[in-house]
């Protein structure tokens, strides 16, 4: 249980949790990210406010299938990091257009925060919705020489959650759960913290005294 729980490694838990298949590893594997997408659902909020600094940017997980010759269909992701608390979002989005975008920052963004992103034109109406922006032109230079604006914080969370997040998990059916794990460790980085949340989370889940929804 502390394999799989505090260091979200298969690979710990297999060597650790001996004399468990396979199957039986994944499985709870699999509850455990179940109690880590419920964690992610119940503090689902804003991020940001006046006086701070949110990265935005979207990536696409998925790989080159070099044995077919094709690319993976992949998973787009739009996420967000405030740079004075950590806070980070994970969301993902079928789309990256307007509409589909600015209603997730909308929803997970307060009003009056500094939004930096690059220049994809489906930002450029933050402005007008209550958001002061700035923007980085990639193509150019990576710090704006103006501004100092730049997007480093949130590049450095795709790098982390795309090494957190197995080939496998990139399935739809693992992906939530894994974008959630990201998210947990990367708001508890020091494991102890880590495992005592994950035990508050997974007692509150699976609690006992309450009955099971069917």
């Amino acid at each position: 249980m502390a394999s799989t729980s505090s260091a979200f490694s298969y690979k710990s838990a297999r060597e650790e949790l001996t004399g468990l298949s396979d199957h039986s590893i994944c499985d709870w594997a699999s509850f455990c990210r179940e109690v880590l997408v419920e964690w992610c659902v119940k503090r689902e909020g804003k991020i940001g406010g006046p006086g701070k600094i949110v990265e935005i940017d979207e990536s696409k997980f998925g790989r080159r299938k070099y044995n077919v010759g094709r690319l993976v269909e992949g998973q787009w992701v739009f996420g967000g990091i405030c740079r004075q608390t950590r806070a980070v979002f994970l969301v993902p989005v079928e789309k990256r257009d307007r509409e589909t975008l600015l209603n997730v920052i909308k929803e997970r963004v307060e009003p009056g925060t500094t939004i930096i992103s690059d220049c994809w034109r489906a930002y450029n109406c933050l402005e007008e919705e209550g958001y002061r922006h700035l923007t980085v032109n990639h193509s150019i230079n990576f710090v704006d020489p103006n501004t100092h604006a730049h997007t480093n914080t949130i590049e450095r969370l795709w790098r982390e959650a795309k090494r957190k997040v197995p080939l496998f998990g990139r399935r739809k059916k693992h992906f939530v759960g894994y974008l959630a794990k990201t998210m947990f460790v990367m708001t508890f980085p020091n494991s102890n913290e880590r495992f005592h949340h994950f035990l508050v989370e997974a007692a509150a889940l699976y609690n006992p005294q309450q009955p099971q929804q069917s």
